[in-house]
């Protein structure tokens, strides 16, 4: 039997799928009614793919579920998962909306600094999201651009006071 397969045989290793029944919900998890009388608990973490901040918005009391199982550690504790067993939805490039990424927000235009950028980089991300990569290197350019500024704003400053 495959690791991956749907299994009722309590062979409770990592990575093996099983169907189990929301037992109780707490602010970081979930515990799930496992066969054979056990117990395991879905971390807040790995409810869903997408950020949760209010487990009841996802799963009930009682509701069935598939769950991975993802550790079970020394003293038989059952680390488990419902979002392994679910494919992410992945968004197709140049797609729009909060469906588009992480957040509602523009990456990186969060807080302070957000005036300085030209509104053409607003837009383009946007229309495309970018790799951690791209924002990095954007960043980066960013970053050079206003130390080279204010080193000659401070070295012309310096050169005014010594005369």
């Amino acid at each position: 039997m495959d690791k991956g397969d749907v299994t009722h045989n309590m062979d409770f290793t990592v990575g093996t799928i099983v169907d189990g029944k929301v037992k109780s919900i707490t602010k970081f998890g979930a515990f799930i009614s496992l066969p054979d009388n056990r117990t395991g608990m879905v971390h807040i973490s790995e409810i869903a793919h997408a950020y949760v901040s209010d487990i009841h918005q996802h799963l009930t009391e009682g509701q069935a579920v598939k769950v991975m199982v993802i550790s079970v550690d020394p003293a038989g504790k059952i680390n488990l998962s419902i979002k392994r067993t679910q494919a992410p939805a992945k968004p197709e490039r140049g797609q729009r909306g909060p469906a588009a990424g992480r957040s509602s927000h523009p990456p990186f235009e969060r807080g302070r600094g957000a005036a300085d950028r030209p509104r053409s980089d607003s837009r383009t991300a946007a229309r495309e999201p970018q790799s951690f990569d791209d924002m990095l290197k954007q960043f980066m350019q960013d970053s050079d651009s206003k130390i080279s500024s204010l080193r000659q704003y401070s070295d012309h400053k310096s050169k005014g006071r010594r005369r």
